[in-house]
């Protein structure tokens, strides 16, 4: 098996990258990498150097998505307050026994179904 250990970048298309940027950056924080002004894209970075977000407008017809962002789950409680303080409909927190993880869910302003995952941590 390959060493896998993480994704690191994850392309989401959106309708309208100015309606959509606001959500990215205001809300979940994720700070500017690049702009590629040709394609219309925006390239996030996702918890630093933890990977990227790529924004990538398309006005056509395309079914939504779900993406998932690791989150510590000491911060998972914290996440979900965040999140509605800012105007964001969450559901949540709600822990998965056979992951085992803790997750939130919520939409962005194209509809894609987003999560913030808390792998609970293992003993031993």
């Amino acid at each position: 098996m390959l060493p896998i250990r993480g994704v690191y970048e994850v392309a989401i298309r959106v309708k309208d990258l100015a309606k959509a940027e606001p959500f990215y950056r205001e809300v979940l924080d994720l700070e500017v990498g690049i702009r590629d002004e040709k394609r219309n894209w925006l390239f996030l970075r996702a918890g630093g150097d933890a990977g990227m977000v790529v924004l990538q407008e398309d006005k056509s017809e395309w079914p939504v998505q779900h993406f998932a962002f690791t989150v510590d789950e000491v911060d998972i409680n914290r996440a979900a307050a965040m999140l509605r303080e800012r105007g964001v409909e969450v559901q949540g927190p709600v822990f998965h026994q056979w992951m085992p993880a803790t997750s939130l869910y919520f939409e962005d302003p194209d509809g894609n179904a987003l999560e913030f995952c808390a792998p609970a941590k293992r003993e031993g």
